[in-house]
């Protein structure tokens, strides 16, 4: 992707973004505030900037004048850049450009690891677990007649280098017309064993030579969305995917309150119903757009927590709620796709993910086969985050594991104005430190409606590192701008968006309460990661290495996370970011027979704590009640930051 240099004056900071970017997302990247308080729909006005060199594509509204045009302003929301560019942002008279650079924490990103197909190879791990072979198979005679089975056998031992065979029922059902329809030409699907001393199991059998059409489905079955993808088991080409939310979500918006419904009458045969019917959904939607036919489909793997994977087997969860939380079982036998009512044709085997506990599921497990932190030396912490959030450290010697209840805060859950990352959600946020005034942007450019995880978790730390809030989470009443204020509840408030630039025609405002539920979640995380880490004898300065894992980690601000206390504060270039952990193992299941293997062994040495029974974790998460923390020396940059901003107001900087 093409990039471009972006300059703003008079902060004289340059980033280099991709072009078709806005101005106004550069500038959050850059570090610059310009006043946005409409969400960069272009509806306010206010983001004014002038183009002193270069030009950008449009960025011209009915809120400019021709006059203002003729002079190089545009508004930064829909200016988008096509190359290199000079820009001056209006700053408030009397303050020092140096100030507003030095005052806020750069932005950082996890840095993406990614996984393929090429890495597979290169680690002689690629070896998929289905293989399809063509035989031409010598017709019977009177001097050969032995049965079909017999027929079919031999061509695999001598053409194909398979021993220790056996075939399914409806393989053997299907055999005798598929080897006469082609004069005895066939393809062979076998599913491999995953140990050297198992049986390889033809599951199909067609008439022709379809060697070359051998593909597999991978899944993540997450408490909120559901996630899909074709993959060639040839190239390990991803050849379609999909997401969607999980339809359970209308009988409970967590894993405790789905186990609560599929205690009612009734209530197990429905949550499976409607899981499998996301599931097929996905799968009719990319099958219909990639061509592909369903009778190619080797296998599907599933990969999710632990609740998610009994209700889609309509196994009873209710023992994994209640102490001492015991699921059904940890593996999973393969079975037929149609024994549970997917799609899928009758050959199709489900491999599924295996689980370490309750609350560390086979989404956990997929994502440490994944990543392959099980193989390495390097010390790691890998951590997924969403509605819980779950932690693993460890490498290849040894692993542990634990399960924190986060609470949906950080999905939008629990807060008022909360939302999923969707149109209209405000994703990221800055502040002018003189007026106080917002900078918001939200997906989509649209007209504001509520605030995502990301952009709550962005403008709590700014407020904080500001000194909007004190590291209780109250305002600061005394700043001078009618922005904060005291809401129809007593609880005191900012406002946001005012009603007339919001799509929902209303104030949005973030309260007091809505911090309180922050804080909670990131305590509960913090609180997780130091206790397991404590419970195995390391301390933070020992981990090599961070993997985030979960759609939150692709967008959160790693200094902003640090400011909070919600991660420790470490070298933001230590912190990876994989996307979704529990796809990703589920896609490299189906590609290598080898973490199919290793995962047995994987789970055996996973040591789960239970956090609820572990007594230092109560008093690590009482510490993390605070912004960042009660001690502050653990985060010593943010420490620093705080202490010259303390002098900059003492010498009326700011």
């Amino acid at each position: 992707m093409e990039t471009a240099n972006i300059t703003f004056l008079p902060h004289n900071r340059t980033i280099s973004v991709s072009k078709g970017e806005t101005l106004i997302r550069a500038a959050l990247q850059a570090g610059v505030h310009i006043n946005a308080p409409c969400g960069g729909g272009g509806v306010c006005g206010k983001c004014r900037v002038r183009l002193e060199e270069g030009a950008v594509a449009e960025g011209i509204s009915e809120r400019l004048n021709e006059e203002d045009v003729a002079k190089g302003y545009r508004l930064a929301c829909l200016s988008k850049i096509e190359g290199d560019v000079i820009v001056r942002v209006p700053v408030e008279s009397g303050i020092d450009a140096a100030v507003l650079n030095q005052r806020m924490a750069p932005r950082h990103t996890a840095k993406i690891q990614a996984f393929d197909i090429s890495s597979l190879k290169e680690k002689g791990l690629f070896s998929a677990p289905v293989d399809k072979i063509y035989l031409e198979l010598p017709s019977p005679n009177a001097a050969n007649n032995t049965p079909d089975v017999s027929r079919l056998v031999s061509g695999l031992r001598h053409q194909g280098g398979l021993h220790k065979l056996e075939l399914t029922l409806s393989t053997l059902r299907r055999l005798p017309a598929e080897l006469r329809q082609d004069d005895f030409r066939v393809t062979v699907t076998v599913i491999k064993p995953v140990r050297e001393d198992g049986k390889n199991l033809i599951t199909n059998i067609q008439s022709g030579d379809h060697s070359a059409d051998s593909y597999a489905l991978a899944v993540d079955i997450g408490t909120t969305t559901v996630y899909a993808q074709l993959i060639d088991l040839h190239t390990g080409e991803i050849k379609g995917e999909r997401g969607d939310f999980n339809g359970q979500i209308s009988y409970g918006e967590d894993v405790i309150s789905r186990i609560m419904y599929a205690e009612s009458p009734g209530g197990l045969t429905t949550l499976q119903s409607v899981i499998i019917g996301t599931i097929n959904r996905l799968i009719g939607q990319i099958l219909d757009k990639s061509s592909i036919n369903r009778q190619d489909i080797a296998t599907i793997t599933i990969a999710g927590n632990t609740t998610m994977t009994q209700l889609l087997l309509a196994i009873d969860p209710r023992h994994i709620r209640r102490a001492p939380y015991v699921p059904a079982t940890a593996l999973y036998p393969s079975f037929a796709a149609q024994t549970i009512g997917l799609d899928l044709a009758e050959h199709t085997m489900v491999l599924l993910c295996p689980q370490v506990s309750s609350y560390i599921g086979g989404d956990i497990v997929a994502g440490v086969m994944g990543t392959g932190i099980y193989r390495d030396d390097e010390l790691t912490l890998f951590l997924d985050i969403g509605t819980n959030a779950e932690v693993v450290v460890g490498n290849k010697d040894w692993l542990a594991c634990a399960a924190c209840s986060a609470g949906p805060a950080f999905e939008g859950g629990g807060i008022e104005f909360g939302m999923r990352a969707s149109k209209g959600a405000i994703e990221d946020f800055s502040l002018d430190p003189v007026t106080w005034e917002p900078m918001l942007v939200t997906i989509g450019d649209a007209k504001p409606r509520g605030i995502c995880g990301s952009g709550l978790l962005t403008m709590v730390a700014l407020m904080f590192e500001m000194g909007m809030i004190d590291n209780t989470g109250k305002f600061n009443r005394d700043l001078g701008t009618n922005r904060i204020r005291e809401g129809q509840h007593g609880v005191w408030e900012y406002v946001l968006a005012r009603r007339d630039a919001t799509d929902i025609d209303r104030d949005i405002v973030l309260s007091e309460t809505d911090i309180e539920h922050l804080i909670r979640a990131k305590a509960a995380i913090y609180s997780g990661c130091m206790t397991l880490l404590s419970e195995v004898g390391l301390g933070m300065e020992q981990i090599e290495r961070i993997v985030l894992a979960g759609g939150f980690g692709s967008y959160i601000d790693l200094e902003k996370a640090m400011t909070l206390g919600l991660l420790p504060e470490v070298d933001p270039d230590r912190i990876h970011f994989i996307g979704n952990g529990s796809l990703l193992g589920a896609r490299m299941s189906a590609l290598t027979n080898k973490i199919r293997y290793d995962v047995v062994e994987v789970i055996k040495k996973m040591t789960n704590f239970e956090l609820s029974e572990t007594p230092s974790y109560m008093s690590n998460y009482t510490a993390a009640m605070f912004l960042p923390h009660t001690d502050i020396e653990k985060f010593p940059r943010l420490r620093d930051r705080l202490e010259a901003r303390k002098r900059l107001m003492a010498s009326n900087l700011i």
